[in-house]
């Protein structure tokens, strides 16, 4: 699978592009960064700091700039297929970026973080405030998109005045034969053409009209198509959003071109153009959302349109890799729609999928080729891998290849690998599934601790990784994988990775076209940064030779390895600009890029450099920075220098850049923003974007370098090339030939001449290997066991009689062709497992957690590390009473899954024994049920400095599988317990707030009770009249607001100050009250003058109540009676002990009075003034004393008896949960 930037693959797909085009003057540190993804998506330009030309596409809006912009050009290549970043985008934090043109990879591709969405954005850059010399070498980089002061300003602006006639057939038209141009080694851009000068044959095409739209889209179908599409629009910057569009098509390959706004409709706004990657001829262009939600349709290559109107915004678009009509859209809330119509009717996927996580089945692994790959959301918030029919996704149609959760932004879905995430207690382990087999782990060096994991590659079955380890912050480590992408060794440590133009990472690896296993890359090695370059996919390293002489041919001492050539690898983030290196499969062995010689990469003193012998031998081609293309299959190289200043000339090498002509293309200097390069073999045509000045057109130049040929080249005019590395012809195991033409002729090739003529293997050696997992390379070359890894884990887990590959310590290199050799001795050697004892039994949770929630299924993994797996037997226990045995772990692979019906803490215990022993192991799992409700139960008033029991009730009942967090009054620290009661004891008069809190998983749940701290107090029991209960919905504020009635209606009849009096209503019904009367805050005339004001109030209540005297109107026509039910068990509740004979006889009337009452209700069960919640203890009842009596004397009530009456006055109510009991608090157990 090819991924990444460029022009696609062949040169069969749209060519498209951003151009980015500055004003005079542009804002410090602006840096852009513009990705493309494999399959012809839009590029995307990203500036770290300024304005957005877009927001991400679910805002749906353009930020507004208030300051005016200056003419900001950018050509944006649209996406033919794909939504930005699309099968580019990487592995939980992985980004699958090795970047592609048509036949070259590049890793410099942003690094996506796992944790990154890859939306679709444009953006423009402002306009220059400083001039390029005055940007760090960090941002030379910057340079390409950047445009200085030209001094062609005024003729440039006099040709702006021309008039829109002059403009349509101002295209240059010389004729002009290259027999014999000037060869010239200095080869700085003069800006006065010499007579003898060849030019090229070229027309110039104006786009009258937009010279005011600063954003377009080109396409370019090539493959000997002649049209092409240009989609201009006006950026508002005030209004933030985009105002005006056309639509421009070419039918002679950019020549003249015609404007289609009447026939897509005038007023219709604009905003992306997509080909469909099978069928060229066939076209969407989506409307401006800011306008409607449309979609035209062309299948005539844009020649005619068709209007339908969408139910939705259309963010990106995922057409089909094989059916031409096939499309998936990714809407602005997140949805997935499927299309098979070309557009012309959606249907609804799926929703809640992650942006840029979505994937159309590969052909020949998933077995319907309408499969949708993606990652969505369920409606709690996690994240799940997803698979589906896009022509039926229902719910029940679904499947999860994958169990459990991952990570968001994770899924990857490329070639033969389906890589995801996973996190939990905070460290990050990564899954891949080979051909759609199950989920692996994947395996790296065991301390490797990644905190950032990139894919770069899945070509030639198997993964290129980058891991940022845990010591690491500006450096990855790169890893190759074995064929099934499962075990992963170190191919170069500390690759340098750089921030792009956007802020994404990059990183400095480049994959050669053409030659399969070679890799450059930019190695960090005691703070410098030098160029590596491996032939053998990394099993090799070596620095790079640098030339002999410069470009005027003076000696270079550059001795190895103090001093070497280095290059920069970044990739262009316009795939129309060559970028700092280039390499095409059609031109093996041909590498030309920027750099310079030295002890370290340096953005200084660079130039341009090349080699025609896959980088064993360099030589200088420039003293600046050019992009070069490569014309005619690899047959020729055409220079532009770089489009920070404006040039009329451009350069063409047939001798592999030994020698070059200098072309005149323009008559006036073009500020050159892009190339298009048409890859037919019938049609050598090239076209030039850009501008004449800021203020001008879009300038577009057809370019026919056809006369530049002599003649088509034959047998005669091709030579041998044979692939070495220094010398050594054995390169991946085989020896290669190539056919490539003889420098110097003039011939057109026309046809692919990458061809190997030969191949022949070669004889295994030692580099033919690396070195295997779980073993590391010594200083003397060999591979030995890291201290970690112990080489008999590998026989661990086969059984008796069978057999199993023992490991040398090395594996051959993926794709290496060798033959014999050392190829036996270096292999995997075939060894009969022995039977052993169980040890390392370890068990787990599939996701990892000591957690579930009640009636959820758990799945519990069994993982044995040495003993027969066949002859092993497995018992599980999962603590609540049940167990499950298995003949051997082969059963137990895909997990043992079970239902808790009850909530606690269980403990789990796995046994593995055969003959020679066993192992156990165990986990203490959590089972938890939602709490619904907490009630703190506590006394209205409490004696002070005697002990009270405060407890909290929660529905449904937990055993000791909650944590309570309890804040008495103004401490700072709660006391925490697992218990829900506790003692205390207040040691200071007045009203306390008591708050108990409940943590039940991820909820909190309170309740807060104000308490009276007095040193005595008396108290009466109140009932009501029963139409009271008719309007009791048990429920705290209404206790709250009946008891202020009661208080206020009490009042009426006594003199009484209201501090001194307290009416707390309980729950349940029938309706009871307590009524308390408390001393006043300051006793002047001594406490038993208080004592007695107590009782004389108490009588007056008394006397009042049973005289029908104290009532309350409920509502209009509903008056409520109280009533004194009793009176308290102790008249008087004291701190201070007393042994009068009238206290001993109080206190005997107590407690026979107690008895009393307790007989009534025990076989009766109708006392109206109980009712009073507590908890049931399991192991022993709890006990609670009734607030109205507080000395030890008063006799104790069950609660189970207390809880009776309330839970049954519930049940006639509707209210008790399905988990309650009518006999006890409910439990939380599953129905």
């Amino acid at each position: 699978m090819e991924t990444g930037l460029g022009v696609f693959p062949g040169a069969h797909f749209t060519l498209s592009t951003w151009l980015i085009l500055s004003s005079v003057y542009v804002f410090p540190n602006v840096k852009a960064d513009i990705s493309c993804a494999p399959c012809m998506s839009p590029m995307q330009v990203n500036y770290a700091g300024d304005e957005h030309l877009r927001d991400p596409p679910d805002s749906g809006k353009y930020p507004r700039q208030d300051q005016k912009k200056a003419k900001l050009i950018t050509v944006l290549y649209p996406n033919i297929g794909v939504p930005t970043g699309r099968e580019a985008d990487g592995f939980p934090g992985i980004a699958p970026k090795l970047e592609r043109n048509d036949e070259e990879i590049n890793s410099r591709a942003p690094l996506g973080n796992f944790t990154e969405n890859a939306l679709d954005e444009e953006l423009f850059s402002d306009e220059y405030v400083e001039s390029v010399s005055d940007l760090d070498p960090e941002d030379d980089a910057l340079e390409r998109v950047k445009r200085s002061v030209p001094e062609f300003l005024e003729s440039a602006r006099s040709a702006d005045a021309r008039s829109e006639e002059q403009r349509k057939t101002s295209g240059l038209r010389v004729d002009g034969q290259s027999k014999r141009a000037e060869v010239r080694w200095n080869r700085d851009d003069e800006h006065d053409s010499r007579p003898d000068e060849p030019k090229l044959a070229s027309s110039t095409f104006s786009l009258a009209g937009d010279s005011a739209h600063n954003h377009a889209v080109v396409y370019w179908s090539g493959k000997n198509s002649s049209v092409i599409l240009i989609l201009t629009k006006l950026y508002d910057f005030h209004l933030g959003s985009v105002t005006e569009s056309t639509l421009w098509r070419s039918t002679d390959y950019g020549s003249t071109y015609e404007r289609l706004n009447d026939k897509v409709g005038v007023k219709t706004v604009l905003s992306y153009l997509y080909v469909c990657p099978t069928n060229k001829r066939k076209i969407m262009v989506l409307t401006d959302p800011e306008f409607e939600s449309s979609v035209l349709i062309s299948s005539d290559e844009g020649a005619s349109y068709q209007k339908y109107r969408l139910s939705f915004f259309v963010l990106s678009l995922l057409f089909h890799h094989t059916q031409e009509d096939w499309a998936l859209a990714y809407s602005h809330d997140q949805k997935l729609y499927s299309s098979f119509d070309f557009g012309r009717k959606w249907q609804l996927v799926h929703e809640r999928v992650t942006p840029n996580r979505f994937y159309w089945s590969v052909s020949g692994l998933d077995k319907e080729s309408d499969l949708v790959h993606m990652e969505a959301h369920t409606p709690d918030g996690h994240c799940q891998y997803v698979t589906c029919r896009a022509q039926a996704c229902s719910e029940s149609s679904r499947t999860h290849p994958f169990s459990g959760y991952i990570e968001t932004n994770s899924l990857v879905v490329q070639d033969e690998y389906v890589f995801l995430q996973v996190t939990t207690t905070g460290r990050a382990s990564y899954y891949v599934s080979y051909q759609r087999e199950s989920f692996v782990r994947i395996k790296i060096p065991k301390y490797s601790l990644p905190k950032d994991m990139h894919i770069v590659s899945t070509d030639q079955g198997q993964v290129f990784t980058a891991v940022q380890e845990w010591n690491q912050n500006d450096t990855y480590n790169l890893y190759i994988s074995d064929t099934r992408g499962v075990y992963f060794t170190l191919a170069l440590e500390n690759v340098r990775t750089s921030r792009g133009l956007g802020g994404n990472s990059m990183i400095d690896l480049y994959e050669v076209a053409g030659i399969e296993g070679m890799l450059i890359a930019n190695r960090k090695v005691e703070n410098q940064v030098k160029t590596y370059i491996t032939y053998n996919k990394g099993r090799d390293w070596r620095l790079l030779q640098a030339p002999a002489t410069d470009l005027a041919g003076n000696p270079i001492h550059c001795v190895l390895p103090f001093c070497s050539l280095h290059l920069q690898l970044q990739m262009s983030e316009n795939p129309y600009l060559s970028g700092s290196i280039s390499t095409k499969s059609s031109a093996p062995g041909v590498i030309v890029a920027t750099g310079n010689i030295g002890s370290e990469l340096s953005y200084n003193n660079v130039a341009m450099f090349i080699s025609s012998d896959a980088g064993n031998n360099w030589r200088q081609i420039f003293e600046e920075e050019h992009n070069v293309w490569f014309l005619d299959k690899g047959g020729a190289l055409v220079a532009v220098k770089q489009p920070t200043v404006p040039t009329r000339h451009l350069w063409i090498s047939f001798d592999e850049g030994r020698q070059w002509t200098r072309h005149s293309f323009s008559a006036m200097p073009l500020f050159v923003d892009g190339v298009l390069v048409e890859g037919g073999a019938e049609n050598q045509i090239m076209t030039f974007f850009g501008h004449f000045s800021h203020r001008s057109e879009w300038q577009l130049i057809k370019i026919n370098y056809k006369p530049i040929f002599t003649r088509r080249c034959t047998e005669g005019d091709y030579q041998t090339w044979h692939l070495h590395n220094q010398g050594e012809p054995c390169i991946m195991g085989q020896k290669q030939i190539y056919m490539k033409r003889r420098p110097g002729n003039y011939c057109m090739v026309g046809w692919d001449n990458s061809r190997i003529l030969s191949a022949e293997p070669c004889i295994c050696r030692a580099h033919d290997f690396e070195c295997d997992y779980g073993f590391e390379r010594r200083g003397d070359g060999n591979c030995l066991p890291a201290f970690w890894f112990n080489p008999s884990m590998l026989s661990r887990s086969c059984s008796q009689g069978q057999n199993y590959l023992n490991s040398t310590g090395y594996r051959k290199v993926v794709a290496n062709n060798c033959t014999k050799g050392v190829k036996e001795m270096y292999t995997a050697r075939k060894q009969q497992c022995l039977n052993r004892p169980p040890r390392g039994l370890v068990l787990t949770t599939r996701d990892d957690k000591l957690t579930a929630n009640l009636g959820s299924n758990v799945t519990f993994l069994v993982r044995l590390e040495e003993g027969d797996s066949m002859r092993t037997n497995i018992q599980l226990d999962f603590g609540d009473g049940t167990a499950v045995s298995y003949s051997n772990l082969s059963w137990t692979q895909e997990g043992i899954r079970h239902v808790y019906r009850s909530a606690g803490i269980f403990r789990v215990t796995a046994l593995a024994e055969n003959s020679l022993g066993f192992d156990t192991s165990s986990l203490y799992l959590h089972v938890t049920c939602p709490v619904e409700h907490i009630q703190l139960l506590a006394p209205y008033v409490v004696i002070k400095n005697k002990e009270v029991n405060l407890t909290a009730v929660v529905w449904p009942a937990h055993f000791r599988t909650l944590t309570y967090f309890w804040w008495l009054g103004n401490n700072t620290e709660p006391i925490i317990t697992l218990d829900s009661s506790i003692s205390h004891t207040f040691s200071t008069e007045g009203m306390i707030t008591v708050t108990v809190q409940v943590s039940s998983a991820d909820s909190i749940l309170q309740d807060t009770r104000t308490i009276a701290i007095q040193e005595f107090f008396k108290s009466l029991l109140l009932s009501f009249s029963p139409n009271l209960d008719e309007a009791n919905p048990d429920i705290p504020e209404w206790r709250q607001d009946v008891g202020r009635v009661i208080k206020q209606a009490v009042l009426q009849v006594a003199d009484i100050p209201e501090e001194q009096l307290l009416v707390a209503v309980f729950p349940g019904v029938p309706t009871a009250a307590e009524l308390f009367l408390l001393p006043p805050r300051n006793q002047s005339d001594g406490r038993k003058r208080t004592e007695e004001d107590l009782e004389q109030i108490s009588e007056i209540l008394v006397n009042a109540l049973n005289q029908i005297s104290v009532e309350f109107e409920l509502k209009p026509g509903s008056r409520v009676i109280v009533y004194i039910t009793q009176l308290t068990l102790a008249p008087l509740v004291d701190s201070i002990p007393r042994h009068s004979s009238s206290a001993m006889l109080m206190l005997l009337s107590v407690v026979f009075l107690g008895l009393a009452v307790f007989l009534i209700y025990k076989f009766k069960r109708k006392i109206p003034w109980i009712n009073i919640y507590a908890e049931v203890n399991h192991e022993k009842e709890q006990e609670m004393i009734s607030t109205v009596g507080q000395n030890d004397a008063t006799p104790k009530i069950t609660l189970s008896d207390l809880m009776e009456k309330e839970l049954e006055a519930r049940a006639k109510r509707g209210v008790i949960n399905t988990c309650e009991s009518t006999r006890e608090i409910p439990n939380c157990t599953s129905v």
